[in-house]
């Protein structure tokens, strides 16, 4: 018997696929809870940047949001490059940028300026999340996929679970250090380790499976058999040009918008809401902020994981986000009550992240080769603007009433539409793809 037959034995390949996690994962999850963190703190800086620099609540919407703007406009150049250019250098040159950009949000004094940085900090980052999905597919098969990116986007919440006590204590405890307001600390301590993770992935990090010297060439086949080894559908898309004409790829984009809507409105917003909850003390408010994402890191994992078990991903991605929409609905009614409201937009949280995490792999399973690269960051793209307009129109919403009452209902609404989309893709994008060819 060959090695390689040897090794396609269950216990085996579960002992190789426990070592390629701890190669790959934990560095991929310390990368993206830095990309989350640096994402979402200005919500933390909102706390004394407004003030500071007299933000009005739309200005700040806007420029919470305006950094998905840039991050869209370069999204499919950046992941079109990559099976080209390899992932150790995209994400090499993408985290060392992101985090000059970041830590350099200290020297915003105006609206224009806050407005620049927001856009340049998402130029930066452009390619980032989709070019991991992709970069996850060339190591993980279909029945690992939902898992692995449970694992590596767990990443989001941790972001917030370890963001939130850690941007109020900078917040409190540095103001006024060195001439420097608390704000202005907290962007630069929480940018600048992006700098020293970018130099450890080029050094660490290899491209694909055949590039990984720790594994041998018998594993090396054995992980692309796995990776090659997708069942069900009968065609996958290959052709990128394929993709782009694809009407289900957009159906599944428009999906993903309705999911990050929400997701980013309450991840920039989230330490107002609670504030207005009559919470005024920073630092008891940075750890009120870590519960709705301590919920969402556990609920991610255990939906990734029930999701590769049972193999169906549209159930496990829709009912999620139904959920979430009738918690934001009632989340208004419990106003002035901190308990009912933190544990209404916990919930939420942790039902939008479950619905976001397996939607993922349902993309995964249908695209395939370098054209998976280009087709995730279409989807990406288009779903990732809803990371701009969820945050803006609360922002406008607060500005014109006085209160996030209706910003959260248009959420609520935004999430029920989730549900309806991804139910509706019955067939698989490559079955769809299959009948038009």
């Amino acid at each position: 018997m060959s090695t390689i037959q040897t090794l396609r034995g269950g216990d085996a390949v579960s002992a190789l696929y426990s070592r390629i996690n701890w190669r790959l994962l934990p560095l991929l999850v310390a990368c993206y809870m830095f990309a989350y963190l640096d994402r979402v703190n200005v919500g933390f800086a909102k706390l004394q940047m407004q003030s500071d620099l007299g933000f009005s609540d739309a200005a700040y919407g806007v420029g919470a949001g305006i950094f998905f703007i840039g991050y869209v406009l370069f999204e499919i150049p950046s992941n079109l490059m990559l099976p080209k250019i390899g992932a150790r250098l995209t994400f090499s040159r993408i985290l060392v940028l992101w985090g000059i950009t970041s830590a350099c949000m200290l020297f915003v004094r105006n609206v224009p300026a806050f407005y620049a940085m927001r856009f340049l900090l998402g130029v930066f980052e452009a390619g980032f999340a989709p070019g991991m999905i992709y970069y996850l597919s060339c190591w993980y098969g279909p029945k690992r996929m939902a898992r692995a990116i449970a694992l590596v986007f767990v990443a989001g919440p941790l972001g917030g679970v370890v963001g939130g006590p850690l941007s109020a204590w900078l917040i409190s405890s540095l103001a006024g250090v060195g001439g420097l307001a608390g704000w202005q600390w907290m962007f630069l301590v929480e940018g600048l380790p992006c700098i020293a993770l970018g130099a450890l992935v080029w050094r660490v990090l290899a491209n694909r499976p055949g590039d990984a010297r720790w594994l041998t060439q018998d594993e090396q086949r054995l992980v692309e058999a796995e990776v090659g080894g997708h069942g069900g559908a009968s065609h996958r898309i290959e052709s990128f040009r394929e993709i782009a004409k694809n009407p289900r790829i957009y159906l599944l984009a428009i999906a993903y918008f309705c999911i990050i809507f929400p997701i980013y409105a309450i991840s920039f917003w989230l330490p107002t809401l609670i504030k207005d909850q009559g919470v005024n003390d920073t630092i008891r408010l940075g750890w009120y902020v870590a519960i709705p994402y301590v919920a969402a890191a556990v609920a991610m994992y255990a939906a990734g994981r029930r999701s590769d078990k049972v193999g169906e991903r549209r159930y496990h991605s829709a009912l999620p986000a139904l959920a979430a929409a009738a918690l934001l609905v009632l989340t208004p009614y419990a106003s002035g009550n901190l308990v009912a409201t933190l544990t209404l937009l916990t919930l939420a949280t942790a039902c939008m992240w479950m619905a976001y995490t397996v939607f993922w792999a349902i993309p995964s399973e249908t695209i395939s080769g370098p054209a998976a690269a280009g087709g995730i960051a279409l989807i990406n793209t288009i779903g990732l603007s809803g990371g701009f307009w969820g945050p803006a129109v609360i922002g406008w919403v607060k500005s014109a009433t006085g209160s996030t009452n209706g910003g959260l209902l248009v959420m609520a609404c935004m999430a029920a539409l989730a549900c309806v989309l991804i139910l509706s893709n019955k067939r698989t994008v490559a079955a769809a793809s299959a009948r038009t060819a």
